[in-house]
This record gives structure tokens, sequence and C-alpha cells, in this order.
């Protein structure tokens, strides 16, 4: 087994870089495939997976509970929360239904899926008292922008991770939201890491690094994210091919040359951009 490079969270703990997505999981897909494909990744050293209470609306959560089924201690697990449910009294209500779907006692992670109508403040408030009860052993945020994660205040070294969309198509991230996270030591979880829809892996540039390395495209765009120190990338798939071929891009090591051709093709943010989101 390939052995991945390591991300540390502020309090200590370690997993992979390179992890799982499900977004559209349990929806309209064999479940039972979706499930053997994570099992596959967690084979492949793929431990963190990352779900979410509006994913098939909780589906996508059973079809993980069928996949880590006996394999809950290999697993670093992540869900997250509606904004709407993100209040002091709904947030408890929503964790149980996630943690029954899920067939689990703790969530490793547990983060709040998109900014909403609910105070920020109350939100960590809530989060800091499922930890002081053993549901979580931490939580983070998802798709919050630099202003957003300052506006926690006390709250923000609390803070383990910020979930963001990022790819060669969206590099906005990069020039304050990746650096304002690595300077307080936070890991950032990148969704999306190789675009959506396919578009994105039909470009020339991709496709001749791609070409020079014997890989595909997408394992390029994944290469680029991973490359990136403190960053957890989490690519979707359900098919065993696609599994492996994320699984390889591990080993990919991009030269300057290709970096050069990327930024060339997809250039760099030289101001700031609104965060982008899925």
């Amino acid at each position: 087994m390939t052995v991945a490079q390591t991300i540390r969270f502020p309090d200590g703990a370690t997993v992979p870089a390179l992890g799982q997505g499900t977004w559209r999981m349990g929806e309209r897909g064999d479940r039972q495939a979706e499930a053997a494909a994570l099992r596959l990744g967690l084979d492949l050293g793929m431990t963190v997976i990352d779900t979410a209470e509006m994913y098939g609306e909780g589906g996508a959560e059973e079809v993980v509970a069928e996949a880590i089924a006996g394999r809950r201690d290999e697993v670093f697990l992540v869900s997250k929360v509606y904004p709407h449910n993100a209040s002091r009294s709904k947030l408890p209500r929503a964790l149980e239904a996630s943690l029954k779907r899920l067939g689990v006692e703790r969530l490793d992670l547990y983060l709040l899926h998109w900014r909403g109508s609910v105070p920020l403040a109350e939100t960590a408030e809530a989060m800091e008292r499922v930890v002081a009860q053993g549901k979580i052993a931490r939580w983070g945020a998802s798709n919050l922008d630099v202003a957003d994660l300052e506006e926690l205040g006390p709250a923000l070294p609390a803070c383990a991770t910020d979930q963001v969309l990022w790819n060669l198509e969206e590099r906005g991230v990069e020039f304050d939201l990746l650096p304002f996270c690595e300077g307080l030591g936070m890991p950032v979880m990148a969704y999306s890491p190789v675009g959506q829809g396919g578009s994105l892996l039909t470009r020339p540039a991709l496709k001749a690094i791609a070409g020079r390395h014997g890989a595909t495209p997408a394992q390029v765009a994944l290469a680029f994210v991973l490359r990136r120190p403190g960053v957890i990338a989490i690519p979707k798939a359900s098919r065993p091919e696609h599994v492996r071929a994320n699984a390889a891009a591990r080993d990919l090591l991009l030269t300057g040359q290709d970096l050069a051709e990327l930024d060339a093709a997809f250039p760099p943010p030289r101001r700031k951009q609104p965060l982008a989101i899925l």
C-alpha cells in the first residue's frame, strides 16, 4: 500500500492527505457498489470519509454506515450539519440523527456545512457542548471565508478545519484563505478537487501533462491539490477503477515545468475573490 502524506490537526491527530467524499451517494446509485468503493478506498489507505446530513437527505450517511461496518477504528469520520440545524437546540438532535444513520457513537469531526442565519458564536457554543459530551472529537466549518473565520473570535482556535471548494478552475482560496489557515496551523479540506462535470479534465494543458507522466488528467488535477502542505483532498469515487486511480495520484510528483504550465492555463488569483461554493 502506498503511504500517503499525513496531515496534522492542531490537537495532534494525524490523517492521510487523501480521503474520500460521498456527495451524491445514497441517492439513485447502487448503494452496495458505493459502499464497496468506500471500503476499497479504506484498503488503499484513504481513511478519511467525509459525508453530510444533506447528502441524499441522510442516504450517504447510510452508505457510509455499510462501508465502515466492522472497521470503525480505521476511519476518520466526518459529517456536516445543515445551517438551519446549527442552533443551540437543533444541533444536538441533528447530530444524534447522523450518528444513528452512521451506526456510530462518535464523529471524529463535525462541520457546519455553510453559513446560515444562526450566529456563528451560537453554533460554536453548540459544537463545544457536544464535544464535552463525547459525541464528537472536534468541530470545524465548511464554506467559510476569512472574514467568517475571524468572526468566530475566541472560538477560532477550536475550529479544526475549513472545508472549501478548491481545484484548478477555482483557485480563489489561494490568495488569502489558504495562507490564513496555514498561519493558524489549521488544515483545509478541499472538496471537488478535480472539478465537476468533467469539463476541467478536457483542458489541453492537463492532457499534455498527464501524457508526460503516463497519468490521467484527473490524477494531475488531484496531484496539484495534494502537493500543498496542510490540505486534505476528498474526491468522490463510486467505481473501483476510479478509487484506484485516485489512490495512484499520491505518487504523481508534478515538476516545476508542470506547475508553470498549469499556472498559465489556470492563472492563480492576483486579488481577493468571492468564496466559490457548490
